[in-house]
């Protein structure tokens, strides 16, 4: 089952936000994640807050636990929304349905969102509206009533070409479903096509992973993400690990994968613009991880779902069903927050921009931190240009042992 919730600090009731951060509003560009929480079957290596309908059991058709009724809850917290943030003009620069399978749902659910978002907040003119898929959840008709509906990027799950690979991940498409699904993408009118991949898995060769990396590149793709496996507690995989089934990831081989996929990916001009991702440009990076990335706000829809607004974090209680219930006694569905003192935020910044092409601002550091960076530019590992610290090819295989010398 997903993983627990972290404890944090109590919530009120109406979900009221502090003054301090409220007055941040408008400063950063803002988003909205929306989580959509089911899935036909369970990946053993998936910690992610997700619920096939056997798991759901009778309360799947409990209102915001039925696919039936989740856009409708999904909508309501939109509104609550708006009025927890007033109304500050806060136009909408990205909006990314994920999951969990966001594609289980109707495109006219996830239109009507879209469409919630549109009326509360408004999209900026030129908004990247992300859903995820699997490559199974979809066919071409499918694609044109999602790009009739205002979603413009779409992100596959892929994972791997390999069919003994998908079998350990627990992955039902078949390969040859993921060019078909790009192809139908394209024929669809998305020019904006992403693909997931992992690497990793307990007995991928290097083999294995040069043919998914050279299958995803058959597709063209603007936009890669490329993860390392990691074995998350309370997964089937992890029981299957502990029980020495299956092998732990070996360091030295996701590093050569991590090498391989990169001088791929680049020879294909496909640039890495943030540790495990690459695009075709500025123009087709993932703009709503990047406000991740760069500290921005974003309101997290759904249960389980994260938000940030101006150094308040906060999180949704886990199940469909109490999401719901909260709702509908027009409660917040948060279970609990955390605000974030200056220090607090100075350390996620160097946590995370330092991960990007673009690099971090050299005046981030503290002043331990900044007598590091000769050390790590000695070894190769960081360059320095116009104040900012980048990582290195083989800085961003080490990126946090590099983070730990900048942190002290």
């Amino acid at each position: 089952m997903p993983s627990a919730l972290p404890a944090g600090d109590p919530v009120p009731a109406d979900g009221t936000l502090p003054e301090t951060a409220l007055a941040e509003l408008g400063q950063r560009s803002f988003g909205f994640y929306v989580h959509v929480p089911f899935c036909t079957v369970r990946c053993g290596y998936c910690d992610f807050n997700t619920y096939t309908a056997e798991e759901l059991g009778p309360v799947g058709g409990a209102p915001g636990a039925s696919r039936a009724t989740y856009a409708e809850a999904a909508i309501t917290e939109v509104r609550r929304a708006r009025a927890v943030l007033g109304d500050v003009d806060l136009p909408v620069s990205t909006v990314f349905f994920g999951g969990g399978t966001p594609t289980l749902l109707s495109a006219a659910d996830l239109g009507s969102v879209v469409a919630a978002i549109a009326a509360e907040f408004g999209l900026a003119d030129d908004a990247e509206v992300t859903t995820e898929s699997n490559p199974d959840s979809v066919a071409l008709w499918d694609l044109e009533e999602l790009r009739a509906v205002g979603i413009n990027r779409l992100s596959f799950g892929m994972q791997s070409s390999v069919d003994h690979v998908l079998k350990v991940l627990d992955r039902t498409h078949d390969p040859l479903r993921v060019p078909a699904a790009v192809q139908w993408a394209r024929q669809a009118g998305f020019d904006n096509v992403s693909l997931d991949l992992i690497y990793g898995t307990p007995g991928e060769s290097v083999a294995d992973w040069e043919a998914s990396v050279e299958a995803a590149l058959a597709c063209a793709p603007d936009h890669v993400s490329a993860y390392s496996l990691i074995v998350e507690d309370g997964t089937a995989l992890a029981r299957q690990v502990r029980r020495g089934e299956l092998p732990m990831p070996d360091e030295d081989d996701l590093a050569d994968k991590y090498q391989l996929a990169d001088e791929r990916f680049e020879a294909a001009g496909l640039g890495w613009y943030e540790v495990s991702n690459w695009s075709t440009g500025p123009a087709t990076r993932c703009r709503h991880n990047l406000l991740y990335w760069t500290g921005a706000d974003w309101w997290g829809v759904g249960p389980g779902a994260h938000s940030h607004v101006g150094g308040v974090r906060w999180w949704n209680v886990k199940h469909p069903a109490a999401y719901a219930d909260r709702l509908a006694a027009d409660r917040s569905p948060a279970h609990a927050r955390e605000l974030l003192g200056q220090e607090d935020r100075r350390v996620e910044q160097v946590l995370l921009e330092l991960r990007l092409r673009d690099g971090l601002p050299v005046n981030v550091l503290d002043r331990a931190g900044r007598a590091a960076v000769g050390g790590l530019v000695a070894d190769g590992l960081l360059t320095i240009a116009s104040e900012r610290l980048v990582l290195t090819p083989r800085g961003r295989l080490l990126a946090d042992a590099v983070v730990r010398d900048l942190l002290p």
